[in-house]
């Protein structure tokens, strides 16, 4: 009675038991909100637990870090004194200048026009005139010649302007004013020294291949350190992931702790280098204030900023991320179940 009752009300309602038959699949099915809310949440707990086995063994990880930021240091190091060496000589009274020697002939008006047309060229910072009186007040100073002079029917000595070039330190930028320069109708000669200009362009240039060259050398070693330092962390966790595996675990959902134990080293790593650098401008900016002052500048050694640590660190966390999925890559794949 009850079977006929039951079929009975089914062929009354047959939308009734197609629902009910679909419960199960309605309350399995996943969407992708809980899909990507599953994956944040896993990444989030994995991050927090790599940062709190960073500190549960800290003489270890200080050692990791240091070597780190030990190998870090000393390429940023050099970089950072070159860039203190170029503002150095940026501000330094002796940079090169362009000596103009005019036309005697060249008139007054002229010769200011001429000035000012220069002032207003982006590539000179400054212009400065000396009639021929004053050069030959000057020279008769300089040289201690001032009777033999005096003796003379004229001024043999001609106008000169002295340009500041605004880059003074770009051989081939100087070299195109310079020949400018010569082509207008007033110029007699110009004359620049160009020689100790690109001996200090070539040492600088050195300066920074030399920089680039060991920051390479050292990146490698970073890398290193933080392949070995993770393939320990494999092997002492060698149990625990047999046992992840064996459960179904995949090969990356293994490798994100140990992908984010590679960032905490290089990011501790590059905090530990930019403090080292930091350390080294302060315990150097009290000798070399002195010995500026001394010579009549008031030159200050600038230190790391914020940017360069923002840049240090991510750099240092990226090379320890490149290590740990290097040592994950191999290590893991080879620990599987039997």
């Amino acid at each position: 009675m009850k079977q006929t009752q039951s079929k009975a009300q089914r062929q009354a309602n047959p939308g009734a038991d197609k629902r009910v038959r679909n419960t199960g699949a309605v309350v399995a099915r996943t969407g992708f909100s809980d899909l990507w809310h599953s994956w944040l949440g896993h990444h989030r707990q994995v991050a927090l637990e790599s940062i709190r086995r960073f500190f549960a063994a800290p003489m270890a990880s200080a050692m990791t870090a240091l070597v780190i930021a030990i190998a870090l240091a000393l390429p940023a190091a050099l970089q950072l004194g070159l860039a203190n060496f170029q503002r150095a000589v940026a501000g330094w009274d002796g940079q090169p200048q362009v000596s103009v020697f005019l036309h005697k002939s060249a008139r007054d008006a002229a010769v200011e026009s001429f000035a000012a047309k220069l002032r207003s060229d982006p590539a000179i910072a400054e212009v400065t005139y000396i009639s021929p009186e004053e050069a030959l007040a000057e020279f008769e100073q300089a040289s201690g010649l001032g009777d033999v002079l005096a003796g003379l029917d004229a001024n043999p000595l001609p106008a000169v302007l002295l340009l500041r070039p605004r880059d003074a330190y770009n051989s081939d930028k100087l070299q195109a004013l310079v020949e400018n320069l010569r082509q207008q109708a007033l110029t007699d000669s110009v004359v620049l020294d160009l020689a100790w200009v690109q001996r200090l362009t070539q040492l600088t240039e050195l300066g920074q291949r030399l920089s680039a060259g060991l920051a390479l050398l050292l990146a490698l070693g970073v890398v290193l350190v933080v392949v070995n330092t993770i393939r320990l962390h494999i092997e002492s966790r060698r149990e625990e992931i047999l046992v992840v595996k064996l459960v179904g675990g995949t090969n990356a959902f293994v490798r994100r702790p140990f992908l984010y134990s590679g960032l905490c080293y290089g990011f501790f790593g590059g905090l530990l280098a930019w403090l080292l650098l930091l350390g080294g401008v302060l315990l150097l900016s009290g000798p070399i204030a002195g010995l500026s002052s001394s010579y009549g500048s008031n030159y200050i050694l600038k230190g790391p900023g914020f940017s360069y640590f923002v840049g240090l660190s991510a750099g240092a966390a990226l090379l320890g991320l490149l290590g740990a999925w290097l040592a994950t890559t191999r290590h893991i794949r080879a620990i599987e179940p039997t």
